[in-house]
């Protein structure tokens, strides 16, 4: 017997040179080992870093609001002030506050030192006493005083800052925008006191919305013009509303455009006057659970009224339009504070959010969409303080008797909670709750809605469809690569298949957004004509050629099949294009497009999931189809042997012992395209539309988590909610692959467990 062991083909070798050369393969079989360790550990540990810093960058969502003091001292006060405060309010640069005092004086004090800066007597003070204050905005620049007389002060602070000697100086002035002579409402020969106020600004017109203590309620609106020549500011009246107004009126508010007025009463009634009537009139929604109103503001936009009741709840609501184009007031949500009566509503000037007060001296703030308390502490002891939120939500000011406390207020993402992110919720303008991505617009008063229910359906919808195409064509082809066509050919058949996957995803995009929807668009007859057609003709083919005479078949060698299949697969694509438009002629009334509106009532964008399918069913196909044809091909040949051998059929050998040996490797080929296209991102993006709706109409198209996040990082300010979210975003994409990949991972290992031992 020969001897084949190692020593035996090194006999030529001296001994040491033998030994010598040992070495040196165990060393070179260390360093390929450690090599390959060193590389997988540092691909784990990347993947790792990704996930820790995407951890990272959205644990600020999450963590909790915090509130720390900042000082207390002395109620700055002008002299003969006796402490009484009207309206407080805190410019954005936090340097300077302001108060309405009640002898009309609007007195500017540092915050930091609590000194009094300037105090200015506001028109018409001198002779008459405030009785009411109203702002068209949450800061309060702009102030409506109305008078124990009946007239109105309009007054508008402004704050400047500038840099002297290279040091921040904020400068506070006061001016009158609309003149200086105080309003008359009511006329010039009514003189009961003004009891309720609301005031809008529109550019050069307001609304001015003022109720008397005789139960009179006037709605005026007002243009001004300034004349170049002499700069005087001309007022005109444009329209005029009067009616009568009686019981317990907690306070009259307006919405933004001008077309309600809200009426909040003590007993809870909410009543809601159309102005844009004639002669206006009123419908009325009561507090739920016979709650009676304690205070009333407008959130941010004045589309939603807030109301505090005397449960210690705050109840949001605003107008819904129904199918009729009719506006109803709709209760629409309750947040809770504790179970105190809330005594003071503060909005804040640039997100849906807004503190409350209640009678304990107890302060929260709320997120009134995300149904959110971020943060809620006791600043005072009195249930009448004043309070006072900066315009960067960033600071508070507490008025306790005498006493100005300033805080600081840690509240950054207010409006992240899990409702808020995959729940349903109902915004402003729309007549139901509802799952809306719309992370920006044009006005200051827009609300973001930050859902990522629709961008998870969207990127599950796109790699289904791409799934539905792809996964039977790669498997299927994969069989048939691997295990009935001719070697030779093989060799060039799974070469030109996988260099598809070179193709970059860019390019199939810009394809399929620019060439083939609109190709879709103008043939959608020949498409789904196509689907079916296809198929059947491949099936008569193969009949028609199994009943050829076999001189015939004999022909063509083995496994050399497929391209016969060509030029039928050629006609049953290229027939149903050429017929495309006898058939929307014939069965469609020339337009199929309107007809599916129309008769069915299905919406069609030009770019959308069809498209999307056959553009990334294609991108994903070459990555299923090596993989599985792989795992195919790698089955031990004396599996297929022995059964043929014992009388199955190549058919039932590939269907009982190939594909069964074979399904670990197949079920992983499927689970990486499945990754492979919910992760792609150009496809989705150049062929969708990008319209992040909820439906599962193949003519609709949808937004993806990995296309959103391509399209708004580059916009999304640095550390904002909407920064922070996007990184959620990726983390959510990141998981839920992490997640496929361990499921099919486990599913494998019990496949190959199961038919290793064939």
């Amino acid at each position: 017997m020969t001897d084949t062991s190692p020593t035996s083909t090194l006999s030529w070798l001296t001994p040491e040179q033998s030994a010598s050369l040992q070495r040196r393969r165990k060393a070179k079989e260390y360093l390929a080992r450690g090599t390959i360790m060193l590389g997988g550990v540092g691909v784990i540990g990347a993947i790792a870093l990704i996930f820790f810093y995407l951890v990272w960058e959205v644990m600020p969502l999450f963590k909790p609001s915090a509130i720390e003091d900042r000082g207390s001292y002395s109620l700055p006060l002008a002299a003969g002030d006796d402490g009484r405060t009207l309206f407080l309010a805190l410019e954005e640069q936090n340097e300077v506050g302001s108060r309405l005092n009640a002898a009309g004086e609007l007195v500017f004090f540092d915050v930091a030192a609590g000194t009094v800066g300037s105090s200015t007597r506001i028109v018409h003070a001198d002779v008459a006493t405030p009785t009411a204050v109203a702002s068209p905005d949450t800061g309060g620049e702009m102030l409506a005083v109305g008078f124990n007389d009946g007239r109105v002060t309009i007054v508008n602070q402004s704050f400047a800052v500038t840099w002297p000697d290279n040091v921040k100086t904020v400068t506070s002035e006061i001016d009158y925008p609309y003149g200086e002579a105080a309003l008359a409402p009511f006329g010039e020969s009514v003189t009961a006191p003004v009891t309720h106020l609301a005031l809008r600004i529109d550019d050069d017109t307001y609304q001015l919305a003022a109720r008397n203590g005789n139960g009179q309620v006037v709605v005026t609106t007002v243009e001004s013009t300034e004349n170049m020549m002499t700069e005087e500011v001309e007022i005109t009246e444009t329209a005029r509303r009067e009616f009568t107004l009686t019981g317990d009126v907690q306070a009259i508010h307006l919405d933004n455009d001008g077309w309600f007025l809200f009426v909040v009463h003590a007993s809870g009634a909410v009543q809601v006057w159309d102005l844009r009537e004639e002669t206006p009139v009123q419908q009325q929604v009561q507090l739920p659970g016979d709650a009676r109103a304690t205070t009333s503001a407008m959130l941010l936009g004045h589309v939603s009224l807030l109301v505090g009741d005397d449960k210690g709840r705050i109840h949001q609501l605003f107008m819904v339009r129904d199918a009729q184009n009719h506006y109803a007031l709709t209760h629409i949500r309750s947040i809770a504070l504790e179970n105190a009566p809330i005594t003071r509503l503060v909005p804040e000037q640039r997100r849906k959010s807004f503190a409350a007060l209640d009678a304990q001296g107890r302060v929260g703030f709320f997120s009134a969409t995300a149904e959110r308390r971020a943060l809620d502490t006791k600043v005072s002891d009195a249930g009448d303080a004043t309070i006072a939120v900066s315009p960067r939500g960033d600071r508070l000011l507490v008025i306790d008797g005498k006493q100005l406390d300033v805080h600081t207020v840690h509240n950054e993402h207010p409006d992240v909670s899990w409702k808020a992110l995959w729940g349903k919720v109902w915004y402003e303008g729309y007549d139901e709750p509802k799952y809306i991505w719309q992370s920006s617009a044009a006005n200051n008063d827009f609300e973001p809605k930050f859902s990522l229910t629709p961008l998870a359906f969207g990127t599950l919808k796109a790699a289904i469809f791409a799934m539905i195409l792809a996964m039977p064509l790669a498997i299927c082809g994969a069989i048939f690569t691997a295990y009935f066509m001719a070697p030779s050919l093989r060799k060039t058949v799974k070469p030109t298949i996988e260099l598809m996957a070179a193709l970059p995803t860019v390019i199939l995009g810009f394809l399929a957004g620019l060439w083939l929807a609109p190709l879709f668009e103008q043939a959608l007859p020949a498409v789904f004509t196509m689907l079916i057609v296809t198929p059947l003709f491949i099936l008569v083919a193969a009949m028609l050629w199994n009943q050829a005479p076999e001189r015939l078949r004999h022909r063509v060698p083995d496994g050399y099949e497929p391209i016969l299949l060509m030029p039928v697969i050629a006609l049953a694509v290229a027939l149903p294009f050429l017929l495309s438009g006898w058939m929307e002629t014939t069965f469609f009334g020339g337009d199929v497009r309107v007809w599916l509106t129309n008769t069915l009532e299905i919406p069609f964008d030009q770019r959308n999931a069809l498209v999307v399918g056959f553009a990334m069913g294609f991108a994903v196909i070459p990555t299923i189809y090596s993989i599985a044809e792989d795992a195919l091909f790698e089955v031990p040949k004396h599996l297929t042997q022995g059964s043929l051998a014992l009388g199955a059929t190549p058919w039932q050998t590939m269907m009982r012992v190939v594909l069964p040996t074979a399904s670990p490797g197949i079920f992983s080929a499927v689970m990486i395209g499945f990754g492979r296209a919910v992760g792609e991102t150009m496809i989705v993006l150049m062929a969708t539309g990008n319209t992040p709706v909820m439906t599962m109409n193949i003519f609709e198209g949808f937004r993806t988590l990995s296309a959103n996040i391509a399209v708004e990082m580059p916009e999304s300010e640095v550390g904002s909610t909407h920064f922070r979210i996007l990184f959620l975003a990726a983390l959510v994409l990141f998981l839920f692959t992490f997640l496929v990949n361990t499921t099919a991972e486990i599913v494998r290992q019990r496949l190959r467990k199961k038919y290793g031992t064939l």
